[in-house]
C-alpha cells in the first residue's frame, strides 16, 4: 500500500483499499490522485476499467463531511453505471461512513427523495437529477466537488443541455473533474465555458492490441443466426458479450439462443431497471455466460473476464464499435472480437475499419447447419433474414428472466448446459443440408489472399 500512501490519500481510505486487497495504483490513478487531491480541475482521458472512480472520489470523501448535506455530485449516462460507481464510493468511504445516493430514472422517485435528506454523495443521470431540480427536493448549493463520468458517451446520447443546466445549479466555486473515453470538440468547449484552468490528462489503454484478436465472416443475412451458434457452440467455456444495434434484435438473439439451450441473457434499455441489475448480477456470477446487449452495456460498466465479443450488428458509428471491443483483452489476458458481416453491415463495416485504421482478416466460413429462428410475435416475418426484424413487426420488449434452477447450482456445464435443453429445431429440407464455406482466409485492405472460390471481395479498394 506503499504507492498508494505516497500520492497522499488519508489513511481510512488507504485502510478500505487494503481490505479490497489493492495492490498498486494505475497509471490514471497516479495521474490524476495527487492534482485531485490539491483541488485542481481535471480533463482525463481514461477507458474503462482503468481505475478512474478511485482516482476522482479520492478527494471528494477527503473533503466531505458526514455531518453536512451534499457535497459531491458525480453525473453518469446510464443507470448501471450510476449504481457501479455509487458501491464503489461506498466501499472506498467505508471507514469515514459517508451516505452515498444514486439517482436514476425507471424506479420510483419516492424513495430516492427520502435518502437525499441525508446524502453527501450523489452519482446521478442527468435526466432524473433535472426531475429532482424541478421538484426541489434536491439543494445543490453545497456541492465542492463536481465530476462528469463518461462525458463523451453523455454527450453522444444527448445530455448536453441536459449537462449544462446542472453545471449552472451548481456553485461556481467548485472542483470540476471530467473523465472521458475521448475527448471531442464538444468536451473542449464545456472545460472551456466551465473549467478552471484544468490539467488534462491521458492515460494507457487498457486493451493490449498484441493480445487482441479481430476477425470477421462475410455471410448472407439469412445466415448469420446460424453462423452465430455454430461459432458459439465451439467454445465450451469464456464469458461473452454479444452486441446487437436495437432492442429487438437484441431480444431476438438472446430467445433463439434459449431454445437452442444457450444460457443468454439480455440487456437494454427496454427492461426495468430491476430486471437489468438481474441480468448484470447472473452475468457478473457467471451463472450466464452470454450476455446479449445494446451499447448500453459497452461504456463504462466494469465486467471483468469477457473472453469473446461478437458483433451481430456493426454499429454506424466507428467509436462505438472500439468501445465494444474494450470489453475484452484487459489486464494482460487474451480476447477475441468475431464480426458477423451481412450485406447491410457492409457500409458501416468499411467505415469502422477505414477511420479506425485496421487491417482485418477475412476467415473461411465454416460448414454449419441452418438453424429455423422465431422472432416472437410473428414467427414467419421472424424466419426472414436470419430472423431479423422486419420494420413492419410490432413487438413489446421482452426478456428471459431466468431463476437459479435455470442454470444448476453450479452453473453451465457448457454452452448447451444447464436444465434447458434444447427444443423444437425442425427444418425445411431445403435448411437441413449444411451450408457450404465461401472461399479461404482473406485480409481487408488489399492485402494478399487465397481462395478456392474467387468471388468479388465487396471489402476490397
Amino acid at each position: 500500500m506503499e504507492a498508494f500512501k505516497n500520492l497522499g490519500i488519508s489513511e481510512s481510505i488507504l485502510k478500505a483499499l487494503q481490505d479490497q486487497k489493492f495492490e498498486k495504483p494505475t497509471l490514471i490513478q497516479q495521474q490524476a490522485i495527487p492534482l485531485v487531491l490539491t483541488g485542481h480541475d481535471v480533463i482525463a482521458s481514461s477507458s474503462t476499467g482503468s481505475g478512474k472512480t478511485l482516482a476522482f472520489s479520492c478527494g471528494l470523501i477527503e473533503q466531505a463531511d458526514g455531518k453536512r448535506g451534499i457535497q459531491a455530485l458525480i453525473l453518469t449516462p446510464t443507470r448501471e453505471l450510476a449504481e457501479q460507481v455509487a458501491k464503489a464510493i461506498s466501499s472506498f468511504a467505508k471507514y469515514k461512513r459517508l451516505a452515498v445516493v444514486s439517482l436514476y430514472g425507471g424506479v420510483s422517485i419516492s424513495p430516492q427523495i427520502d435518502l437525499l435528506r441525508r446524502a453527501q454523495v450523489v452519482v446521478a443521470t442527468p435526466g432524473r437529477l433535472l426531475d429532482h431540480l424541478e421538484r426541489r427536493t434536491i439543494d445543490l448549493g453545497g456541492v465542492k466537488t463536481l465530476v462528469l463520468d463518461e462525458a463523451d458517451r453523455m454527450f453522444d446520447m444527448g445530455f448536453r443541455d441536459d449537462v449544462e443546466l446542472i453545471l449552472k445549479a451548481c456553485p461556481k466555486e467548485r472542483q470540476t473533474l471530467l473523465f472521458s473515453a475521448t475527448i471531442s470538440e464538444d468536451i473542449v468547449g464545456l472545460a472551456q465555458k466551465y473549467m478552471k484552468e484544468p490539467v488534462e490528462l491521458e492515460a494507457e489503454k487498457r486493451v493490449d492490441p498484441t493480445k487482441l484478436h479481430q476477425v470477421y465472416y462475410d455471410v448472407q443475412d439469412r445466415d448469420k443466426f446460424s453462423l452465430l451458434t455454430h461459432l458459439l457452440a465451439q467454445e465450451k467455456e469464456g464469458l461473452v458479450m454479444i452486441f446487437s444495434n436495437t432492442r429487438q434484435w437484441t431480444d431476438f438473439v438472446t430467445d433463439n439462443l434459449r431454445r437452442l439451450g444457450m444460457d443468454a441473457i439480455a440487456i437494454h434499455g427496454g427492461l426495468s431497471q430491476q430486471k437489468r441489475n438481474n441480468m448484470m448480477k447472473l452475468f457478473h456470477s457467471k451463472r450466464a455466460t452470454i450476455l446479449v446487449c445494446t451499447d448500453v452495456a459497452a461504456r463504462g460498466l466494469d465486467i471483468k473476464g469477457v473472453t469473446h465479443v461478437y458483433n451481430y450488428d456493426l454499429p454506424a458509428d466507428p467509436k462505438e464499435y472500439v468501445h465494444r471491443i474494450g470489453r475484452t483483452a484487459r489486464a494482460g489476458n487474451d480476447g477475441k472480437v468475431i464480426n458477423i458481416v451481412g450485406s447491410r453491415d457492409h457500409e458501416n463495416f468499411r467505415r469502422i475499419l477505414s477511420l479506425n485504421k485496421m487491417n482485418m482478416p477475412c476467415e473461411k466460413t465454416p460448414a454449419f447447419e441452418k438453424v429455423r429462428s422465431v422472432f416472437s410475435g410473428d414467427s414467419e416475418r421472424g424466419r426472414r433474414d436470419g430472423g431479423r426484424p422486419s420494420q413492419h413487426t410490432q413487438r413489446s420488449p421482452r426478456a428471459f428472466e431466468p431463476s437459479a434452477s435455470s442454470f444448476g447450482r453450479s452453473g453451465p456445464r457448457s454452452r448447451f448446459g444447464g436444465s434447458r435443453g434444447p427444443r423444437d429445431l425442425s427444418r425445411t429440407p431445403r435448411e437441413a443440408s449444411p451450408s457450404e464455406g465461401r472461399g479461404g482466409e482473406r485480409t481487408f485492405r488489399g492485402h494478399s489472399s487465397v481462395s478456392s472460390q474467387p468471388r468479388r471481395d465487396s471489402y476490397r479498394r
